[in-house]
């Protein structure tokens, strides 16, 4: 008989927390979970699913404007910001009951308060300060925006979590970030009407995309009317009697009625007791973990975000089940961090996997680089003036496809199914030899015959 309260105990009910207790109970294990927010965590609550939902409603006035030419005559139509809140609201909330069922009917004990380890083996409830004990830990805590103290005036400002539970619709409002974050917001609020501008230190936005989505992207936002100032940083931030007051270090004074900060994110470790346990954390605070997410203390274990390895959902799912199949299948194994799809859902959207040119000419001797940018059909009738841009990197001694990138619509489906092929092995050979589907954007990926250029040890031919 154990000698503990609970065979694994879970700090944590984000995406990887859950997924960890969920099947650790449903294997018979005796199991706890806590949170001290609200079950789901980050991506479910105040992150991926209400964003990709504000993404959605701000593109219906774009399409509204295409109906006219295929024919269709559309009348005046308005937006109601407090409606799409409160939307959102009641699927998140369906949403966490379903976390919650899942864990229920696993047997897992669903906790409600926040937790803190006091030592290796035992955690204290902070709610009723109980103390109970696991023979395994799992910590599963994700991470959080950046404040940014640095910068006077940071507290009037908002963070991503934040935007999700606006009062009112601003007028305008200024994004400091050049990530994805930053971008998808910038992209959410021009579409619900916003005047948005977008302010990033560096050259060019998305600094770790490929150089060609980049960008396309950046051309794109500015064509809709969106302003972006690189190169540039905010200095200060102040209150005025009609909104926020910002001075800049390139671009003088600013003026608007929101400021939100998307400057990165934090692994959210502080005051859960790491040290009184002895579990290590790097520089910026992230846990420090092992090729089987272990840390430093042989029984805790440390999951997704709040390990600063790769900040996406699915990549904590799949550290989670990596950890049942190491803890309790005795079958030792290894996250898999290589080849990971992304997507950025900007306007247009980005779907990659793989490698960047810039990357992969790095990586290879020589490249083969396939490009092609058009006018999608859809744009042919609306008028629109968007392009889709769409590369494959390929290696040339083995000719095998070690990046996939497109811009456009639908670009984060395709980044999955492609996903598959590049996890697969597939050659361009492989892609060659595949019929296409007309008419789609997609056979671009498999059209793509002749390269558009070479890249032979880092310089282009």
């Amino acid at each position: 008989m154990s000698s503990y309260d609970y065979d694994l105990f879970v700090i944590g009910g984000g995406s990887g927390g859950v997924r960890a207790a969920r099947v650790a109970a449903s294997l018979g294990k005796k199991v706890a979970i806590a949170e001290e927010y609200r079950y789901g965590g980050t991506c479910v609550i105040r992150g991926c699913v209400p964003k990709k939902l504000f993404v959605y409603a701000s593109q219906f006035h774009e399409h509204f404007e295409d109906a006219a030419g295929f024919g269709w005559t559309v009348g005046k139509s308005s937006f109601d910001w407090k409606k799409l809140v409160a939307a959102k609201d009641v699927e998140i909330a369906r949403l966490e009951g379903l976390y919650k069922k899942g864990l229920a009917g696993a047997n897992a004990e669903i906790l409600e308060t926040r937790a803190e380890l006091v030592d290796a083996n035992t955690v204290r409830l902070m709610k009723t300060g109980q103390t109970v004990t696991a023979k395994t830990i799992v910590i599963a805590t994700g991470g959080r925006p950046n404040p940014h103290v640095a910068l006077p005036g940071h507290e009037l400002c908002i963070s991503s979590n934040d935007a999700f539970h606006l009062d009112e619709l601003p007028k305008s409002i200024v994004i400091a970030g050049g990530g994805y974050i930053a971008v998808e917001f910038a992209n959410i609020f021009h579409g619900l009407g916003v005047g948005t501008t977008l302010i990033y230190r560096g050259a060019e936005i998305l600094s770790r995309f490929d150089e060609d989505l980049r960008r396309g992207l950046h051309e794109a936002m500015v064509a809709k009317g969106i302003r972006i100032l690189c190169h540039d940083t905010l200095q200060q931030v102040s209150k005025a009697e009609d909104g926020l007051v910002l001075e800049t270090l390139n671009n003088g004074t600013l003026q608007a009625d929101v400021v939100m900060l998307a400057l990165g994110r934090d692994p959210n470790t502080e005051g859960l007791g790491l040290e009184a346990a002895g579990v290590a954390v790097d520089e910026r605070g992230a846990i420090i973990v092992d090729e089987y997410s272990r840390t430093n203390i042989e029984n805790i274990y440390a999951l997704g975000d709040v390990t600063n390895r790769v900040q996406l959902t699915p990549v904590a799912i799949h550290e989670a089940m990596c950890f049942i199949e190491t803890e309790y299948k005795n079958n030792p194994t290894r996250p898999d961090h290589e080849l990971i799809p992304t997507a950025v859902f900007s306007q247009p959207e980005i779907g990659t996997v793989g490698l960047s040119e810039e990357e992969a000419a790095k990586r290879y001797g020589e490249l083969e680089v396939y490009r092609a940018q058009f006018r999608p059909l859809k744009a042919t009738l609306s008028g629109r003036p968007e392009r889709m841009i769409m590369k494959l990197i390929v290696d040339s001694a083995s000719r095998r496809v070690v990046g996939a990138h497109i811009l456009g619509h639908d670009a984060g489906e395709m980044a999955q199914l492609l996903g598959v092929t590049l996890k697969a092995g597939c050659t361009k050979d492989d892609f060659d030899r595949t019929m296409a589907l007309h008419p789609t954007a997609a056979e671009e990926l498999v059209t793509m015959y002749a390269p558009s250029y070479r890249i032979r040890d880092g310089k282009r031919l």
